[in-house]
């Protein structure tokens, strides 16, 4: 009877558990997708921000401020989180900025580090062309050409067809829904959250 009631209790546990992580990745969405509501110009200039919740000034942004933005109206501030695991883990971390150091206003604004912070503390979700591989609430960064990297939000709208999630980016029209997924070479898929 006891062992019964000890499987019921799990079951119980992981249902309410894999409710609360859905519940999370649908927030995340929803913010995203608040976000393309606000008009914000495409502006890559560095900022002297607070610390920690620092922000760049509203009306300006570049890609990865979607998705700092989004993660900050679902209560994770990932300036703080990325600037305390760079203090902490320097090493694991580009070296293309000729950084010494950890820097707080831009560190988390920068994809290459982004991906370093989603490897050591997400989930990586395998890169594929199969659009259901792609869900609500993923992160997906993308190679450009060259050294330009790209990063956005997979939300819950769908596009014309109905066989792809849209993406929430800033790719220099500022943060817009987009039918995008697979316009660019995908680099990362992961998917965070606490």
């Amino acid at each position: 009877m006891r062992l019964k009631l000890f499987r019921i209790f799990i079951f119980v546990c992981s249902f309410n558990s894999a409710i609360g992580q859905v519940d999370f990745y649908t927030k995340l969405s929803d913010s995203a997708l608040v976000l393309t509501k606000q008009q914000v110009v495409y502006d890559p200039s560095y900022f002297t921000i607070v610390y920690p919740n620092g922000d760049v000034p509203g009306n300006k942004g570049v890609c990865t401020d979607v998705v700092i933005r989004a993660y900050r109206k679902v209560g994770i501030d990932l300036q703080k989180e990325v600037q305390e695991d760079m203090i902490a883990n320097f090493s694991k971390y580009p070296k293309k900025w000729g950084l010494k150091k950890p820097n707080a206003n831009i560190d988390h604004r920068r994809v290459p580090n982004l991906m370093v912070y989603f490897t050591r503390h997400g989930t990586v979700k395998p890169i594929t062309d199969r659009s259901s591989d792609y869900v609500a609430g993923d992160i997906v960064c993308w190679n450009l050409g060259g050294d330009v990297t790209h990063i956005g939000l997979v939300v819950n709208k769908r596009s014309t067809d109905g066989k792809r999630c849209l993406v929430v980016h800033n790719i220099g029209g500022g943060q817009v829904l987009a039918d995008c997924l697979f316009e660019y070479k995908i680099i990362g898929h992961y998917r965070y959250g606490k």
